[in-house]
């Protein structure tokens, strides 16, 4: 398993062991940590309170589960599968009231998905969020309305072992994780003016 990411000035250890796996264990997730994870995701703030956010979740063995994993690419078939749930997130791009378009629908749903990524954390568990779906396909298979943008797929459970991969993908999932220098992140004065 990887270890916690060094950070250069401390971050919650939470955040520091937060990471993405390939592979998980067929151990089934307590209802409760379910609820709980969902409705950290609920508390998240939103632009006027729109919560713009929706999920659709199936447990390994529901039909949910099967509709949700024939969506994803062929690439995240290869270990998506082995996941105990896995789940879509979808954005309402309009506000409710006014039928207006909300720009910060997508924004405000990705916070979302965050706040149920540390509460899964918390819980011991592990989320890969994926970019890699056939939208179009999710929102038949789901009867998504056309008010709905399909954001992402999530695969959520307890960590297993890595040796389930082929090799390419276990290379990917044991690599150490990184990220760029915060000088390259957070500016002041205008873009490019490093911040310290």
């Amino acid at each position: 398993m990887n270890k916690p990411a060094k950070t250069k000035y401390g971050i919650h250890p939470l955040l520091e062991s937060r990471w993405s796996p390939r592979f998980f264990s067929e151990k089934k997730i307590e209802k409760e940590k379910l609820q709980r994870i969902f409705e950290a995701a609920q508390w998240s703030p939103s632009c006027s309170n729109e919560q713009p956010w929706r999920f659709i979740a199936g447990e390994k063995g529901s039909a949910t589960f099967e509709k949700i994993f024939n969506g994803l690419t062929e690439g995240n078939k290869k270990w998506a599968g082995l996941a105990p749930l896995l789940v879509i997130s979808m954005a309402r791009k309009n506000f409710i009231a006014s039928n207006r378009e909300n720009f910060h629908f997508l924004y405000d749903t990705g916070q979302s998905a965050a706040h149920l990524t540390f509460q899964a954390t918390h819980e011991g568990l592990f989320v890969h969020q994926m970019a890699g779906f056939h939208a179009d396909m999710m929102r038949e298979s789901f009867n998504i309305p056309d008010e709905f943008t399909v954001a992402s797929a999530i695969a959520i459970g307890y960590p297993g072992n890595p040796d389930m991969l082929d090799e390419d993908e276990k290379e990917r999932a044991m690599a150490e994780r990184k990220r760029r220098d915060l000088n390259e992140t957070v500016f002041t004065g205008s873009f490019g003016v490093i911040w310290e």
